[in-house]
């Protein structure tokens, strides 16, 4: 393909789609990417995203999708307004999630499964919060085959742990940390500054600097 060629395809960074269709779509989306990005916070080479257009065809700008998250292992950090995998060491998304919505049942799942397992993911969890049913989909011998028991289901490639109780999902990190929502990680950190701040003064009436 000539230079040329290249410079006059476009790759739009939007397909003109909501992100969610409700507003518990949308939590449970958020709740996911958030803490996926919080897990590896400090590995500068594990991409996170939320509902991102991934390309992974050059050329090809009507084949796409925008997973509601993803996690690529070996690429970097950063903004990107698409996910372009030739310009990405040619790596796909390792893990993607998504979650249902009386929008996007059956046929549409089927489409992305078919595009997930093509294009070379790894991992796929498929949750419907209206429901309360999950779904996971592993990659072996080239196709993404269905975990016959996810209920305490780890996945290989995160470390986390899928719960399903019978009233919602519940994941949890490597280190036995429950997946929270921004609301619930503000006020655990409040209390932890609550718990420190009355440590500092125990330790000051005793007569103790807490800052040496």
């Amino acid at each position: 393909m000539s230079v040329s060629t290249t410079q006059k395809i476009i790759y739009p960074d939007s397909d003109g789609q909501p992100m969610a269709d409700n507003t518990k779509q949308f939590r449970w989306i958020v709740l996911i990417k958030e803490n996926l990005e919080l897990l590896f916070a400090n590995d500068p080479n594990v991409f996170v995203a939320g509902d991102l257009l991934w390309y992974p065809v050059e050329g090809h700008p009507e084949i796409r999708v925008a997973p509601d998250a993803m996690v690529v292992l070996g690429r970097p950090k950063g903004d990107r307004g698409s996910y372009r995998q030739w310009e990405e060491d040619n790596i796909a998304p390792h893990v993607v999630f998504e979650i249902l919505s009386p929008g996007n049942r059956v046929k549409e799942m089927t489409r992305k499964l078919q595009f997930y397992e093509r294009y070379g993911v790894e991992e796929y969890y498929i949750y419907d919060p209206d429901d309360n049913e999950l779904e996971g989909l592993q990659r072996r011998e080239g196709n993404l085959e269905l975990v016959e028991e996810i209920n305490g289901w780890v996945s290989p490639r995160l470390g986390i742990r899928f719960i399903l109780t019978s009233e919602t999902l519940a994941i949890y990190r490597p280190d036995g940390r429950k997946f929270l929502s921004s609301l619930e990680l503000e006020q655990r950190a409040e209390q932890a500054n609550q718990r420190a701040e009355r440590l500092a003064e125990q330790l000051r009436a005793l007569g103790i600097d807490p800052e040496a």
